[in-house]
């Protein structure tokens, strides 16, 4: 019988099967799985003192007073006016232990002064003092002796207020401004740092507390991260109380005022302004570069490597991250971070995102790798663009593997200056392609990697035009002596119709029975191959 070939496909790929050239590469892809690589420099908001820059400064030979008018701009040492603060140490609590070992007293709301031997005194929300007939009326005012109370087993300076408030006791401290500042300077700076980064440290702890009273609660200041550190006698340092002796009473002022005297850990080199940080903007707390930071161990970080989903998941967006990009502000930290995601963009402030991410600050810069992935599955020897993102990383390298753990340079990885790109790979196998880059520029050493993208071949089927009745042949390339089906459409559904193995140059020949009708080749999965289909032949 007389056979025609009628190819279903496009007359240009007919012509390009003939002329025994691959047809073009998918042009669609899917947006693969982001790597974002966070590095960073300093530790803390950046605004104000720094404390390595302090470091830096005294080891330099600057004094306290040259260090804090460099940090707090445009300021003046002045002197307070308080010589007592009251510090909340303990609150929501059935019982507590107050202890001395010296004799100490108590007072009740009623002025009357109970005699306490050494010892333990144990509280619950009914100021029952021992061997009372009744609850003493509250609160209660512990007053030490000749040596300090403890609370819990540690000790303070001064007297504690114990009261009732809704079957749970609080507990606060009546102390000295210079004891309180003793327990607050070594918790918050080496004590073993130089005399004259204590002294600035010690000036802006006694600032930052007298500016930042609690308002409207019986109590000025927690002794936590709420205002600041503070620990008590077992926080007092011999090097710490000298310097706090030397500044006795000083605290820094601007235009005659208080200021807040925000400080923090360490810089980066540069710190930032109360308006980038805050969103409020105040004159003596502007950006400065730091250079005497460097010394600190957190000076240069990263980077952090954080996966799409879990950036997702700890911003709480709704949609998958695609691309991530910070807003800057001119201090270098960034205002807010940007998300492109699978429905559209959004925006996470800085400060949540360094909370949520555990950052050491706000001055990040976001590295990105992004894969994408092309549908579908690629002819062997198909000229393949893969499409992707490598922005803010050391020298990006698009790799190949054959088996996912050697790796070897795939070429050139052009991108574009919003650190797209484009590269174009032929694989002749099922191939695995990944981006490697040196992650930060302070660790060059440092190395991150995208998502591996497997990229699966299959071979290149062809059916041949007939040369002869009841045969259908064509070729295989490469030749990788998978068995070929020969496969006819019925109904919707292909039919098996026979089936042989190509020979020692790739071709295949087989006899069946050939009625009109539609057909194609298919082998099946092997040596690094997945399935390979021909294009339809339509015989009649």
């Amino acid at each position: 019988m007389r056979l025609f070939i009628t190819s279903v496909i496009a007359l240009a790929l007919l012509a390009t099967t003939a002329s025994g050239q691959a047809p073009p590469a998918p042009s669609d892809s899917t947006t693969g799985e982001a790597v974002f690589a966070v590095s960073g420099r300093g530790w803390g908001h950046g605004v104000g003192l720094s404390q390595w820059g302090a470091y830096g400064q005294a080891k330099a030979g600057r004094t306290y007073d040259q260090i804090l008018a460099y940090y707090y701009f445009g300021t003046k040492l002045g002197r307070a006016t308080k010589t007592e603060v009251r510090v909340l140490l303990a609150e929501g609590k059935r019982g507590l232990t107050v202890q001395s070992t010296g004799p100490f007293r108590v007072q009740d709301a009623a002025g009357v002064v109970t005699k306490m031997p050494a010892g333990a005194l144990i509280l619950g929300p009914q100021l029952k003092l021992p061997n009372a007939a009744k609850a003493s009326p509250g609160p209660l005012f512990v007053i030490p002796g000749k040596q300090p109370l403890e609370l819990d087993g540690r000790p303070y300076r001064g007297k504690l207020e114990v009261a009732s408030v809704g079957g749970y006791l609080r507990v606060v401290n009546y102390v000295g401004l210079e004891s309180y500042i003793a327990g607050v300077v070594a918790d918050e700076m080496p004590y073993t740092w130089p005399i004259e980064a204590l002294k600035a440290q010690a000036v802006a702890a006694r600032t930052y507390a007298l500016k930042n009273v609690v308002k409207g609660k019986p109590y000025d200041l927690y002794s936590d991260v709420r205002s600041q550190v503070y620990g008590g006698v077992e926080s007092e340092q011999d090097s710490a109380t000298k310097a706090i002796q030397a500044t006795a009473g000083e605290v820094v002022t601007y235009g005659g005022q208080l200021i807040t005297a925000f400080y923090f850990s360490s810089s980066g080199g540069k710190t930032a302004s109360a308006a980038d940080v805050f969103g409020t903007p105040l004159p003596y707390l502007v950006s400065r570069p730091d250079p005497w930071d460097k010394a600190s161990p957190n000076y240069r970080w990263g980077p952090v490597l954080l996966g799409a989903r879990t950036l997702q998941s700890k911003l709480g967006v709704a949609a998958r991250v695609l691309d991530a990009s910070g807003v800057p502000t001119p201090s270098g930290r960034i205002k807010s971070l940007t998300l492109q995601t699978t429905t559209g963009v959004t925006s996470v402030p800085s400060s949540l995102v360094r909370t949520v991410l555990g950052l050491r600050s706000t001055w990040v810069t976001i590295g990105v790798l992004r894969l994408d992935r092309p549908k579908g599955t690629v002819e062997s020897g198909t000229t393949l663009r893969l499409g992707g993102i490598a922005r803010n990383v050391v020298a990006p390298q698009l790799q190949s593997s054959s088996n996912a753990k050697t790796w070897a340079a795939a070429g050139p990885l052009v991108r574009a200056a919003d650190g797209s790109f484009v590269a174009t790979v032929a694989p002749t196998k099922t191939t695995s392609y990944r981006i490697e880059a040196g992650g930060s520029a302070a660790q060059p050493a440092s190395r991150v990697t995208s998502q591996v993208l497997l990229v699966r071949v299959s071979p290149k089927v062809r059916l041949a035009t007939p040369t002869e009745p009841g045969v259908l042949g064509g070729t295989v390339r490469p030749r990788v002596g998978a068995v070929v089906h020969l496969e006819r459409l019925r109904g919707g559904s292909w039919v098996h119709v026979g089936e042989t193995i190509a020979d020692g140059l790739g071709a295949f020949r087989l006899e069946a029975q050939i009625v009109p009708g539609t057909y194609r080749a298919r082998t099946s999965p092997i040596a690094g191959f997945v399935e390979g289909i021909s294009p339809v032949l339509a015989v009649r």
